[in-house]
C-alpha cells in the first residue's frame, strides 16, 4: 500500500512503478490523507488499477499505513511511500524468494538513493542483519522491505507513537518473531529531497532512536539481547543522531553526537568516520568540497563507472 499526503510531484511515478510490475496477482491500496495539491486527481487517474483507495483525514503516516494493513488480503505485504518507487521485476523477484524460503518472515533487498529528478546519488547495499544488529540501529531501506502477513498480524502493525523510525521499530519485532533475509538485488529507489522528513525534521530521528533503545530495555523478551550489545547499541543511537543532524544541516550538533558515540564505543563511531569529516568541512565553511564530491560520485554512478 501507499500512504500519501501532498506528494503530487512524485506520486504518479510511485503508482506506475507498482501497477506496471510484471507480477499479476497484486492488490494495491492507496491511503491519502486528504491532499490538497492535486494528488487525488492523479490517484483517480489510476483508480481502475487500484484494489482500493481513500482520501480522508488521518493521524499521520503510521495511521495511514495501518489502515492499509487492515485492508490487505495478500500473503506478502509491503508499503511504498509516495515519493519512492519500485524497479521493474521487483515483486516477481520477491515472490520467488518467499517461495524458496518458507521459514523467512521478512526479506529486504538493496536500494538506490535518488534526487528530486530521479538521478541516482548512491546505491545502498545492505548485508544480512541479526536482531542484535537491528538493536544497534543498522538501518534497512524501507522501500525494499517485504514481509508475510502472518508476522504482521503477530506483531500488531506499526506503533503510531513513532513517526520517524517507526519502520525500524517494526523490523526489530519481526526479527524477534522469525528469520529475516537479505537479498543482494536492487528492488527500489528512495527519493531524497528538501521536503522529505529525514531532512526537514532530522533532529527528531535521533530522539526516536533513544526512545527505541529505552523501549527495548523495557521488554522482557529483549532484555537478554539488548544487554549483550548495550554499549554498541547506545553508541549507535548517538551515531544515528549524528547522521540525521548532519542531513538536517546541524553540523555542530552532529559532531557532538558523533563524539559521544566515540566515547561510548569507538568502533561504532569510527565505522562512520565520514560523518565527522563532513561535519568538520561544513563547520569550516568548506562544504562545497563535500557537495562537489557527491556530485562527482553521482555522475560516476550514472555513467556506470
Amino acid at each position: 500500500m501507499t500512504p500519501s499526503y501532498n506528494q503530487a510531484k512524485y506520486i504518479e511515478q510511485t503508482i506506475r512503478s507498482v501497477v506496471e510490475q510484471d507480477y499479476l496477482h497484486v492488490e494495491y491500496l492507496v491511503v491519502d490523507g486528504l491532499s490538497t495539491d492535486g494528488s487525488v486527481n492523479i490517484i483517480k487517474k489510476y483508480a481502475d488499477k487500484l484494489t482500493w483507495w481513500v482520501s480522508e483525514k488521518d493521524a499521520g503516516q503510521g495511521d495511514a499505513i495501518n489502515k492499509g494493513f487492515a485492508g490487505a488480503k495478500g500473503n506478502i505485504v509491503a508499503w511504498l511511500n509516495s515519493d519512492d518507487y519500485y524497479l521493474p521485476g521487483t515483486i516477481s523477484a520477491v515472490v520467488k524468494i518467499f517461495e524458496e524460503n518458507p521459514d523467512v518472515v521478512m526479506v529486504y533487498g538493496d536500494m538506490l538513493a535518488v534526487d528530486e529528478r530521479g538521478q541516482t546519488i548512491n546505491t545502498l547495499n545492505y548485508k544480512q542483519l541479526s536482531l542484535q544488529d537491528l538493536l544497534c540501529f543498522q538501518i534497512i531501506g524501507q522501500p525494499s522491505v517485504f514481509f508475510r502477513r502472518e508476522v504482521l498480524e503477530q506483531t500488531s502493525g506499526l506503533d503510531t507513537t513513532f513517526h520517524f523510525l517507526l519502520d525500524h521499530h517494526l523490523w526489530i519485532r519481526f526479527a524477534h518473531a522469525g528469520q529475516i533475509l537479505h537479498v543482494p538485488q536492487i528492488w527500489s529507489a528512495a527519493r531524497y529531497h528538501a521536503e522529505a522528513k529525514n531532512r526537514a525534521k532530522a533532529a527528531e530521528f535521533g530522539q526516536e532512536a533513544f526512545r527505541i533503545l529505552a523501549w527495548a530495555k523495557s521488554q522482557p523478551w529483549l532484555i537478554e539481547t539488548i544487554s549483550s550489545v548495550s554499549r554498541r547499541a547506545r553508541a549507535s543511537a548517538y551515531r544515528v543522531d549524528a547522521r540525521y543532524l548532519l542531513d538536517g544541516g546541524q553540523a555542530t550538533s552532529a559532531l557532538k553526537s558523533w563524539m559521544r558515540a566515540l566515547f561510548i564505543h569507538p568502533p561504532t563511531a569510527l565505522a562512520r568516520l565520514n560523518i565527522v569529516i563532513s561535519a568538520l568541512l561544513k563547520i569550516m565553511g568548506l562544504d562545497t568540497l563535500r557537495v562537489k564530491y557527491l556530485e562527482a560520485r553521482s555522475k560516476r554512478l550514472k555513467d556506470g563507472k
